[in-house]
């Protein structure tokens, strides 16, 4: 007589569901400044614990302490934390168009604006990099013009990728800032495979990539490891782990399981975790891992560890999912209010100086405003001429588009 007990599955659940009070007592924050760097060529083998530690530099005074302070100059974070307040400024107006019916959709990155900002200091201009749809900050702390994106958004005659692509999917060959699909698993690969090429033809160029922790359950999370493994490609591979795809937590794609920087551990790369509202930490995490890949040792699997504020989009309703104010819990803070923290601590900023900056950015974002929408929006105004339809395919306009774009007075 069989005496076993049933089998059964184990459904990932997040911990709190809406009405519910949340709180993060069960996510462990080491202090800053406890994890210790390596040298950027050490054997990935010999450095695993990288993968479950979380790398921290700023403590709760704002101080920068530990091995992994960059030390950077002043004026670079006063350069970084007006990218993060400039984008967040952006982000607030778009979402208010997007309500008010002026462009069709928008997605925020609250709370993640270092995951981007960081690394457009850390990298070389001419690195390329293969965002996700939360990293428009990365384009503006390279100085991509805010109005060339909300021009963008709004699809009017000013688009400069010509209504070709949804409003928040920039791309600018110039800035290094590679088109964003749809299709998130793509950018893995596609990075691989440009840091491959790159190191093919001997150049100096390494490449970035983003994507959600959801996303690395996709078959191309993998392929992309796998290629950047054996060939040493020169890149470096971030996993945004913000808690939530969508409407999932961060268990279905097997966060419950291990930390997604231990992803990489299979593949004998280097897997780092970090605490994604540090800009200081990111950027010196940024900083190691090109080292590593400028000096041939290959590419990093880097988690950035945060957590997204609003919602995955303008379609979407987070108050469905998740208690409202679970974001205010999060123990990491927010990534402006601790850069800020630190410029005071060192005698180099001030809560006026940050009003006023604050200030500065609302005014420039809702004064390109104006200048966009006098342009077109959503709604009307001007459009891109019908004839750019057919351009930018083709090196070679073939017969038939030819004969099209006849046809339709192009």
């Amino acid at each position: 007589m069989r005496n076993r007990s049933s089998l059964s599955l184990h459904i990932p659940q997040p911990k709190y569901r809406p009405g519910e009070k949340a709180e993060f007592s069960y996510v462990n924050v080491p202090k800053a400044g406890t994890v210790e760097r390596p040298p950027s060529d050490a054997k990935a083998q010999n450095i695993t614990s990288l993968a479950y530690s979380l790398i921290r530099v700023l403590d709760d005074e704002g101080n920068a302490v530990g091995s992994w302070d960059p030390k950077v100059n002043v004026e670079m974070l006063r350069k970084g934390l007006r990218a993060m307040m400039l984008t967040r400024a952006y982000d607030d107006r778009m979402y208010r168009a997007q309500r008010q019916g002026k462009i069709s959709f928008y997605m925020k990155s609250t709370g993640e604006e270092a995951t981007s900002a960081a690394y457009a200091f850390a990298l070389e201009r001419d690195d390329m990099c293969f965002p996700s749809y939360r990293q428009q900050g990365l384009l503006i702390a390279r100085g991509y013009p805010v109005f060339e994106m909300m021009c963008q958004c709004y699809s009017n005659a000013r688009d400069p990728v010509k209504g070709r692509q949804l409003p928040i999917m920039y791309s600018s060959r110039e800035n290094g800032f590679f088109t964003i699909s749809g299709n998130l698993g793509t950018q893995f690969p596609q990075a691989v495979g440009w840091a491959m090429a790159s190191a093919y033809k001997g150049d100096d160029r390494i490449a970035a990539a983003w994507i959600g922790e959801g996303t690395t359950a996709e078959g191309d999370f993998h392929h992309a490891l796998n290629f950047a493994s054996i060939y040493r490609a020169p890149v470096i591979l971030n996993v945004v782990n913000n808690q939530w795809a969508i409407s999932s937590f961060q268990g279905i794609a097997g966060g419950e399981q291990a930390t997604f920087a231990a992803r990489a551990i299979g593949y004998g790369l280097p897997g780092l975790r970090v605490d994604g509202n540090d800009f200081l930490a990111v950027y010196a995490a940024a900083q190691w891992a090109s080292e590593r890949a400028r000096a041939n040792q290959g590419a990093t699997l880097i988690e950035l560890y945060t957590y997204r504020v609003e919602g995955h989009s303008t379609s979407d309703d987070p108050g469905r999912y998740r208690p409202a104010d679970e974001g205010k819990s999060w123990p990491l803070g927010d990534p402006i209010e601790r850069l800020k923290r630190h410029l005071i601590a060192l005698g180099e900023w001030s809560e006026a100086r940050h009003d006023a900056l604050n200030t500065e950015m609302v005014e420039l974002v809702r004064e390109t405003q104006r200048e966009v929408e006098a342009i077109g929006t959503m709604e009307g105004g001007a459009r891109p001429p019908l004839g750019t339809m057919f351009e930018d395919v083709f090196k070679e306009v073939p017969w038939h588009l030819r004969r099209q774009r006849e046809q339709a007075g192009g």
